[in-house]
């Protein structure tokens, strides 16, 4: 009884209090302390310091550049291509025959033809009848007459 007293009492008392107090206190304090204190500053300083500044200044920095370039680089090549191309292929031509046609229509038509027959109809109408008309009739029956009435009032007096 002697042995199983002391037995049971060290071995109760030993494990109980040995094994309980170390593995509770010290593995469990260890492993808290060490998953809660470096695990988490590791994997927040790590982690937050890798991702905020690797990843920000990676994403910022190449997709910024990336992104700017593009944007400045091949964008602004294709739109001036592009729209030069397009410009010069399609708008310059059609411009061109647009311009050709309407201003060789608009200056052969209606120039033309308002300069042509309406001034010219005018101008020859004006001079021809009533440049034609007064001077022929004004300066003819002026001249006749006063002429005639002179040479016939000088002679005959």
């Amino acid at each position: 009884m002697y042995i199983h007293t002391y037995i049971h009492t060290y071995i109760h008392t030993y494990i109980h209090t040995y094994i309980h107090t170390y593995i509770h206190t010290y593995i469990h304090t260890y492993i808290h302390t060490y998953i809660h204190t470096y695990i988490h500053t590791y994997i927040h300083t790590y982690i937050h310091t890798y991702i905020h500044t690797y990843i920000h200044t990676y994403i910022h920095t190449y997709i910024h550049t990336y992104i700017h370039s593009l944007i400045h680089t091949y964008i602004h090549t294709y739109i001036h291509t592009y729209i030069h191309t397009y410009i010069h292929t399609y708008y310059t031509p059609y411009l061109h025959t647009y311009i050709h046609t309407y201003i060789h229509t608009y200056i052969h038509t209606y120039i033309h033809t308002y300069i042509h027959t309406y001034i010219h109809t005018y101008i020859h109408t004006y001079i021809h009848t009533y440049i034609h008309t007064y001077i022929h009739t004004y300066i003819h029956t002026y001249i006749h007459t006063y002429t005639h009435s002179c040479i016939h009032t000088y002679i005959c007096t």
